[in-house]
């Protein structure tokens, strides 16, 4: 779906509009989001990684969400695909150690890969596999990122 969507987006080149195409990570922020959903687990100690917890999490703070969209507003050069993700993904092993870290719980309880896809469906899927994005664009450009790695990320949302 995202493969015809980009598709169509990109046939404004052909009348002279600048087309970004943002692609972004699992946005992590308080109120929404996966980690929304993930939180309420650790805290009932049932919180730990995804299937394996070997496959990669790219990720973007909702912070550094709205501030790459106002660097890309700014800059008319970038156009095409953008990667819109922390520049240090985090496999997902890594990621619930890191919660639990936050939340002062433990992180060890998987969650296992049959379940996760009895009750995501499709997207149960896509975390399962991962995948290890890496935003050379916004980078090469000279964004900065507020909240790079996880940890700090979480201690930004979680405190």
């Amino acid at each position: 779906m995202a493969v015809e969507w980009e598709g169509e987006a990109l046939k404004a080149k052909n009348k002279g509009a600048r087309v970004v195409i943002t692609r972004f990570g699992i946005v992590m922020a308080e109120k929404r989001g996966a980690l929304s959903q993930m939180i309420p687990l650790f805290k009932k100690y049932i919180g730990g990684p995804i299937g394996s917890g070997k496959q990669w999490f790219s990720w973007v703070h909702i912070k550094d969400l709205a501030e790459a969209f106002a660097f890309l507003l700014k800059r008319p050069e970038i156009s095409g695909p953008v990667n819109v993700c922390s520049p240090n993904p985090v496999r997902n092993k890594d990621l619930a150690k890191a919660i639990g870290r936050a939340l002062h719980k433990p992180s060890f309880i998987p969650a296992p890969g049959f379940m996760v896809k009895l009750v995501l469906g499709e997207f149960g899927s896509v975390i399962l596999e991962g995948q290890r994005v890496i935003p050379r664009k916004l980078l090469e450009s000279g964004f900065t990122f507020q909240y790079p790695d996880i940890e700090k990320a979480l201690q930004g949302i979680i405190g």
